[in-house]
């Protein structure tokens, strides 16, 4: 970003803003609230849907005949679409607005959610669970950067761990749900009533309005720059037919039908990758990759656990169905909470301090949660509680981290784009927390291991700061938002 377009943004930013900056949600305008609870619903009906298929991957793998290593490829099969989810619903987002992106986002996964339930065989159960992944893509970049958009820049780690606040709950939803269908209905009911969040949209549509940066900054203008060149017509045609060649690779890949061609189509993959972050990104394009690299390791300590868990509840620790949903309840209540707090922190101290706090504090609680023999319902509930507020509470502060490192123009792609690709590392975790589990002959050391290691790798690369350091090795730390340089992400 030029430094002349940079001076006028923020003034007119600010002439958006009001001339009382707000400390507390208190202070808020009626508007910025309701704004940010319509975006937080939307994020609690994503979390909904997104979360049904962990719920019931031992009743789909009974029908369906499937080994728990294929049944787990189901959960990945929405991490293989989110990328594009990402880039598209991104580029909707920056060049037409957060409010129309976030609208196709929830009508995007609750149809897939609700094609779910009738699924014939494990491939259109894998297409349908490709919808949601689109779907659940697009809400992330385009509920994170309107709410953040919104409220005044002291307050964005609050944005950001509030907002998120709302997965977790949707997660505990979903099990009540399903203690309250599966028994009497069978597993397809579940992702029939996905379709709920449909109503959301209509209400969006009417009652919510534009954020305000992108109004200021953005807005009807012509001669902004934003993600949308991806589509321009020069490039419509070669980046259609890259995205269905990256697809494919990726549907071989995590469905574990690409034999000896894995490794050549990896490699595709992330060549393709790189073509797309350069376009989208310009010179920020490292940028960007190594913020891909940071989610996707956040993603392999913190999805192992998400998606297997209440398989290694039932199978390892025999706990029967209310138990798993009391026990995934207080795992949700934690990540919710720890988002909450994640934000409140976030503002105090900056954005990476907190972070890096919270990952470490959360290795006190990883091993011993895995290590409990069954019987200890009461303690296991303390601990998920206490692990998920720490190791998956904290990411309430990813959406303010990455959005940090992209300006307004390019931000709903930016962050929809490169933190999708990371979320790549959730296909792969439940393929590995199954595989590890087969070599050490129990699911709770392996999802130990994936977590506890993983941690550690995510703690150093944002304690040491390392794309923002890449930026600064760059010369294009002017080009962002909020350099992670400053005193606020410090």
């Amino acid at each position: 970003m030029s430094g002349s377009f940079r001076i006028v943004s923020e003034v007119q930013a600010m002439a958006a803003a009001p001339s009382e900056v707000p400390s507390s949600f208190r202070q808020l305008s009626a508007r910025q609230r309701k704004s940010f609870f319509a975006a937080w619903l939307g994020y609690l009906l994503d979390g909904f849907d997104f979360i049904l298929i962990t719920l019931v991957l031992t009743e789909i793998a009974g029908e369906f005949q499937l080994t728990l290593p294929k049944a787990a490829t189901l959960v990945s099969a929405a991490f293989v679409s989110r990328w594009l989810g990402g880039l598209a619903l991104g580029a909707i987002g920056d060049r037409f607005g957060r409010k129309p992106a976030m609208i196709l986002a929830i009508a995007a996964f609750a149809i897939g959610s609700a094609l779910c339930g009738f699924a014939w065989d494990y491939w259109s159960l894998f297409a349908f669970r490709a919808v949601v992944g689109i779907g659940m893509a697009g809400e992330y970049g385009a509920s994170a950067t309107y709410v953040m958009e919104d409220w005044p820049r002291s307050m964005r780690n609050r944005a950001s761990g509030f907002l998120l606040s709302a997965y977790p709950i949707g997660t505990v939803l979903a099990a009540l749900a399903y203690l309250a269908i599966v028994p009497a209905g069978g597993w397809r009911w579940l992702f029939y009533a996905g379709i709920i969040p449909i109503a959301l949209t209509l209400y969006l549509r009417r009652s919510l309005p534009e954020a305000a940066q992108w109004q200021a900054e953005v807005g009807d203008r012509t001669d902004v720059r934003t993600s949308s060149v991806l589509f321009g017509p020069g490039r419509r045609l070669v980046n259609a037919a890259l995205a269905l060649v990256l697809s494919a690779a990726l549907v071989l890949i995590f469905s574990k039908t690409s034999g000896s061609l894995t490794i050549p189509l990896v490699a595709v993959v992330v060549v393709g990758f790189i073509v797309f972050a350069a376009q989208l990104a310009g010179r920020l394009w490292p940028v960007m990759i190594a913020i891909m690299v940071t989610v996707f390791c956040a993603f392999l300590y913190s999805w192992p656990i998400q998606s297997l868990l209440p398989t290694y509840l039932k199978t390892e620790l025999g706990y029967h169905d209310s138990q798993v949903t009391n026990a995934l309840t207080w795992a949700g209540l934690g990540y919710a909470a720890g988002s909450i707090l994640a934000g409140i922190v976030g503002d105090k101290l900056g954005t990476r301090r907190t972070y890096v706090l919270g990952l470490f504090v959360s290795l006190a609680f990883v091993f011993p949660v895995f290590a409990l023999p069954g019987g200890n319902i009461v303690l296991l509930w303390v601990l998920l509680f206490a692990m998920q507020a720490t190791s998956q509470g904290i990411s309430g502060l990813l959406p303010k981290y990455i959005g940090g490192h992209f300006p307004t123009r390019l931000r709903a792609a930016g962050l929809g784009f490169s933190y999708n690709v990371g979320a790549l590392g959730g296909a792969v975790a439940p393929l590995a927390g199954a595989s590890i589990a087969a070599g050490m002959g129990s699911l709770g050391s392996a999802l130990a291991l994936l977590a506890g290691s993983l941690t550690v790798v995510v703690a150093l690369i944002i304690g040491f700061d390392v794309p923002a350091r890449i930026g600064r090795a760059l010369g294009v730390d002017q080009e962002m938002d909020a350099p992670s340089t400053s005193t606020e992400n410090a």
